[in-house]
């Protein structure tokens, strides 16, 4: 006769952390969502139509989405340079690099917004040499992108770097051996393996640029249909006391980046299926 004698695990077992998890997540995550969407319902079609797609709020949209879509890409490139040189070389000062890397965590985004500003305006340090060649950063849709992709990098850098540090050089070595090209290597050897975590921190990176508000609004300049951005219209609404607008376009902005990340996901988990991890 079989006696079935239940585990004795040290740490709380699954009843009790999946209480607190959903406890936890439902008081700091659903409860204010949830709040945001029962004032929103409380509009009529009419009224959440007309906060939605006034002129002024659609160019904030063009403007939102597609800076952080763009600053995310420029961070999905140039993040994975920046963690795999971080990973796999050793040099001086790598350390330093390695931690200047999270200086976008650290600095407050008001602080971020104005040391942009100091550098690219047009008498800062860097431009006074732009502006003379017909770039302007500061005051200018450019300057959102910079601050996005700013606030950005350390999202895909901190996803990918464990990431590579599991990836084993045998496989590079194994793959040149056996005749491929460093292109080749890199793009059926390197890059199936790093895909999640491309996804992954591409994510992040999106997610994080399209709610950013401190650092923008400095460098933007926040010219009416040419550098607003989204979530300034949503808190000068609030500031006007026009809770009803703040909360349609903030119940928009929820649904277009949770429709995003929801892409972004499903991308994520294909890719991890494809290469069996």
């Amino acid at each position: 006769m079989w006696v079935v004698r239940k585990r004795t695990q040290v740490m709380p077992g699954f009843g009790l952390t999946l209480g607190f998890t959903l406890f936890y997540l439902g008081l700091i995550v659903l409860l204010p969502m949830a709040a945001l969407l029962l004032y929103t319902a409380q509009l009529s079609g009419a009224q959440f139509w007309a906060a939605v797609s006034d002129p002024q709020v659609v160019a904030s949209y063009r403007l939102s989405f597609g800076a952080a879509l763009l600053a995310a890409l420029i961070n999905l490139v140039f993040g994975t340079v920046v963690a795999w040189v971080l990973v796999r070389y050793r040099f001086p000062g790598q350390r330093f690099l390695d931690a200047l890397v999270d200086l976008p965590f650290a600095m407050p985004t008001a602080v971020a917004g104005i040391a942009l500003v100091t550098l690219f305006a047009g008498n800062g340090w860097i431009g006074r040499w732009l502006e003379p060649l017909g770039l302007q950063v500061a005051y200018a849709p450019l300057g959102v992108l910079v601050a996005l992709t700013y606030i950005g990098l350390p999202f895909v850098v901190r996803t990918l770097q464990p990431v590579i540090q599991d990836l084993e050089p045998e496989l590079e070595e194994a793959s040149a051996i056996l005749g491929a090209s460093r292109w080749t290597t890199l793009r059926r050897v390197v890059l199936p393996a790093l895909t999640p975590a491309l996804l992954t921190g591409f994510s992040l990176a999106l997610a994080r640029a399209i709610g950013e508000y401190g650092s923008v609004i400095f460098i933007s300049g926040n010219i009416p249909f040419l550098t607003e951005i989204t979530p300034l219209l949503i808190v000068a609404k609030a500031e006007q006391y026009d809770y009803a607008g703040a909360a349609a376009l903030g119940t928009l902005m929820l649904l277009a980046a949770f429709v995003m990340l929801l892409l972004i996901n499903t991308l994520q988990w294909w890719a991890a299926r494809r290469h069996g991890q």
